[in-house]
């Protein structure tokens, strides 16, 4: 007699966990945005603002895996809902990891912003726009089940870590030729790869969605 009642609370319950991971999405991406904002618009305000608040995306992803534990531990889910649940753990890993790596971004931009600016940031917010592009596909296509999206995210990647190939280039270009803009090219290139690391974030986020999906481990296997 109870059955229907508890259907109803574990649709429920796993309509919270969506919500909160897309929450937590947000979060990082906002901060991922900010803190290169903050970079380019010289903005130190902003990136202690960045750096502060990472106590709230610790505190959901606390919240978050309290959620995945407590409904495989009380409603011993299977099939779908189970994948949906156990990669829901994964996906809040690499969320909390993006939203470090905004952290580390708004550190190195606090640091720049005390510097001469080296030169007009061009490639960094292109890679800003590409990697919070990924991080919202993969997002939709975790909480969608589409695979075509994570797919995309995937392939997407390559075009990421181009970027990066080609800022790190123009950058030790800059180095080799004066001394003194070691120290600035240098923290430069560590955003470069801050950002990259994000997008390979989005990419595990992807995978998972796949993995969701149809039972497939797509890590570490060439996408053709």
């Amino acid at each position: 007699m109870n059955q229907p009642h508890i259907l109803k609370t574990f649709d429920k319950e796993l309509k919270q966990l969506k919500e909160e991971i897309l929450a937590m999405g947000e979060m990082v991406q906002t901060a991922i945005a900010n803190s290169i904002k903050a970079l380019v618009k010289r903005d130190s305000d902003l990136a202690r603002q960045v750096i502060d608040n990472d106590h709230l995306v610790n505190e959901l992803e606390v919240k978050i895996d309290g959620i995945c534990l407590s409904l495989i531990a009380l409603r011993q889910p299977a099939g779908g809902d189970l994948r949906f649940i156990a990669t829901g753990l994964k996906v809040n890993v690499d969320l909390e990891r993006i939203g470090d790596l905004a952290v580390n971004i708004a550190e190195r931009a606090l640091e720049l912003n005390q510097e001469p600016q080296l030169k007009p940031y061009i490639d960094i917010p292109r890679m800003d726009e590409d990697a919070r592009w990924m991080l919202r596909g993969a997002l939709e296509a975790y909480v969608t089940k589409n695979e075509a999206i994570a797919m995309e995210v995937i392939e997407r990647d390559e075009e990421v870590d181009q970027l990066n190939y080609q800022i790190a280039r123009e950058l030790l270009t800059y180095m080799m030729e004066d001394a003194r803009k070691v120290s600035s090219a240098m923290k430069i290139m560590m955003v470069s790869k801050y950002l990259e690391r994000a997008a390979d974030h989005s990419v595990n986020v992807a995978e998972q969605a796949i993995f969701m999906m149809k039972g497939t481990v797509v890590r570490h296997q060439k996408i053709i």
